[in-house]
């Protein structure tokens, strides 16, 4: 009986805990915080990076609107920012800019489970996946996860 008192005890404070730091990961209207906890070597960036942004394309796809880039100073930034223009995205940083649809993407790299745990967020799509990292770069190790929000503009 006291085992199940504890397992239901750590259940409980485990989930408030990920209520929490769901909270305090937002950094404007959907956006998580642009943040690497995770060690990268530059090989892993570039390949979570391709990675990522291909499965970005399928849902917002390039030449329909600017991508400001939120925390592009990390090396996984940098590696994202290329995948971008490779990809045919038009790319701003901290310049302003004059065009009529900017979305913000954030990214998110974290230690998961003997891999690292990728998020990019837009205001319209967050995609979520896991990686395995080695030699070569980093290998997908989940399949991919697709949040769609709703529109802002709808009635």
């Amino acid at each position: 009986m006291r085992a199940i008192n504890s397992l239901l005890r750590l259940s409980a404070g485990l989930l408030v805990l990920a209520m929490l730091a769901a909270c305090q990961t937002m950094s404007g209207p959907g956006l998580i915080r642009s943040e690497v906890t995770a060690e990268l070597t530059p090989e892993s960036a570039n390949a979570i990076a391709g990675d990522m942004v291909g499965r970005l394309a399928e849902q917002v796809g390039p030449g329909t609107t600017t991508i400001e880039l939120r925390g592009s100073e990390t090396l996984f930034g940098s590696a994202l920012e290329a995948a971008l223009r490779e990809w045919g995205y038009a790319v701003v940083t901290d310049q302003a800019t004059e065009e009529a649809v900017v979305a913000p993407l954030a990214y998110s790299i974290d230690p998961f489970e003997g891999g690292v745990l990728v998020r990019l967020s837009t205001l319209q799509v967050e995609l979520t996946r896991m990686y395995t990292l080695n030699a070569a770069g980093a290998t997908p190790a989940s399949p991919l996860s697709v949040m769609q929000r709703g529109s802002e503009d709808a009635s």
